[in-house]
């Protein structure tokens, strides 16, 4: 499996297969996390998963068709994945504080894009950020700071 979502974002960089790019792999492992955040609540509502595709456009840069190769894989590494160990370890290895930081940001955006928190949502995000070593206090201030966003705060 991993070998096929290799060769996809190689492909996608117009590389042959083979010639490694760590990004592309952090791609999958962020959309994997907020996929994981996203069906917490066992309710993955349309407004959610539109976030999640903006978010991956906009922070990855990729065309549509990309966005939704991303989603289905993370979508099939979160159902076929027992722990949540091998995405965190790689972004905790390659993304430094505060781009954990932001990424719990990120999180928050996910579990408030239907204008509610499911307490579900909010521990993972929690998970997260203890996994990603986001300290309390980060944790906290990217959460105020999305609901003040959002205006539900």
């Amino acid at each position: 499996m991993l070998d096929t979502i290799n060769e996809f974002f190689e492909r996608l960089n117009g590389r042959s297969p083979g010639e490694q790019d760590h990004e592309m792999t952090l791609e999958l492992a962020v959309a994997a996390l907020m996929c994981e955040v996203m069906r917490a609540d066992g309710d993955m509502k349309a407004i959610e998963q539109q976030t999640l595709r903006d978010m991956l456009r906009r922070r990855f840069d990729l065309d549509d068709s990309a966005v939704e190769t991303l989603v289905d894989m993370a979508h099939q590494e979160v159902e076929d994945s027992v722990d949540h160990y091998q995405f965190v370890r790689l972004i905790r290895d390659e993304y430094d504080y505060p781009q954990r930081v932001a990424l719990i940001g990120r999180l928050w955006r996910v579990a408030y894009a239907d204008g509610a928190l499911d307490p579900l949502e909010e521990a993972r995000v929690r998970k997260m950020a203890e996994l990603l070593y986001v300290d309390h206090a980060d944790f906290i201030m990217q959460k105020l700071e999305v609901q003040q966003a959002l205006g539900l705060a």
